[in-house]
Order: structure tokens, then sequence, then C-alpha cells
């Protein structure tokens, strides 16, 4: 049985998981509508991966013998302005979804539930990645995002990204 606070941090994160999943799926929208299909593409699979990571946390409290509690899943409010506007609030985002596992990392640690820090290990990991990633298209599109050529050449590159499901045994 898990504690009661962290079982409330876990499903609260189920519904950010399951939010940061629209979200990008908006940004993917944004850039199909203007002509940057390797961009929608890359959102596209960000989008897929943020739902796998809601999975994972419900199928954790399951495996616990927890309920799920699902909220409704708020409107995306960010102003998707230019093409560079809406990586920068991708890095933001997966900014502060790592500062929300480090919360139910924090909160599992000062309990020592250590199963459920073992559970958020790959979280941080993976937070660690996606900050890396989203930080390297902001870079890659103020090198790049000016010239067509270039801009064009970053677009096939993420157009070639390809889907893989998340590898955490639970």
């Amino acid at each position: 049985m898990l504690d009661k606070k962290v079982v409330e941090l876990l499903n609260q994160q189920v519904n950010k998981e399951f939010y940061s999943a629209y979200l990008y799926l908006d940004f993917s929208n944004y850039y199909y509508d203007h002509g940057l299909d390797g961009f929608g593409n890359w959102y596209k699979i960000q989008a897929q991966e943020e739902r796998d990571h809601a999975l994972l946390f419900v199928q954790y409290l399951q495996n616990n013998g927890e309920r799920v509690v699902l909220e409704a899943i708020e409107k995306p409010g960010v102003e998707l302005s230019s093409p560079k506007a809406v990586l920068a609030e991708g890095l933001k985002h997966e900014q502060y979804v790592t500062s929300l596992i480090h919360n139910i990392y924090a909160a599992a640690q000062e309990i020592k539930d250590f199963r459920t820090m073992q559970f958020l290990d790959w979280f941080v990991k993976e937070q660690c990645e996606e900050e890396t990633n989203a930080d390297g298209l902001v870079k890659k599109f103020e090198l790049f995002g000016d010239d067509p050529r270039s801009l064009y050449m970053l677009d096939s590159e993420l157009g070639a990204r390809v889907y893989s499901a998340p590898s955490l045994v639970l």
C-alpha cells in the first residue's frame, strides 16, 4: 500500500502526462499547418511518448492496488506565435515536467518509499533526455532556422524520427 500523498502526486502526474501529450499534439498541428511536416512528425511522436508515460503511471498505481483518478485534460494555453517560440515552449514544458517528477521523488524519499523511488528513477533519466532533446532543437533552430535550405534539412531530419515505446519494466 502506497502513502496517500504519494498516490495523490502519482495520480496528478498521470493527468500531467496526458496534458503533455495534448500539448505536443497541438505543437504538431501548428507545424503541419505551417508546412513543417518534419517538426510536426517530431512532436506527434513526442505526444505518443507522453501518452505512454501516463500509462506507465497508471500501470504502477494499478500494480500497487491504488485507484487511478482521471481528471479533465486542460486545453493547451500556450501562444504558438512562431516555429522558434513553439520549441522554446517545449523546452520550458519539459523543465516543468522534470520539476514534477522531482517533487514526487522527494515525497517518496521522505517516507522511504523505495519502490516508488525505483520506479521514478527511469523517469528522472528520461527527463534528462527530454530536456537535452528539447534544448538541442532550440539551439539547432537558432543556428539554422533563418536559412531556408538549412531549415529544410532540419525539417527532413526531424521527419525521420520514428516511434519506439518506452522500455520500462514494472
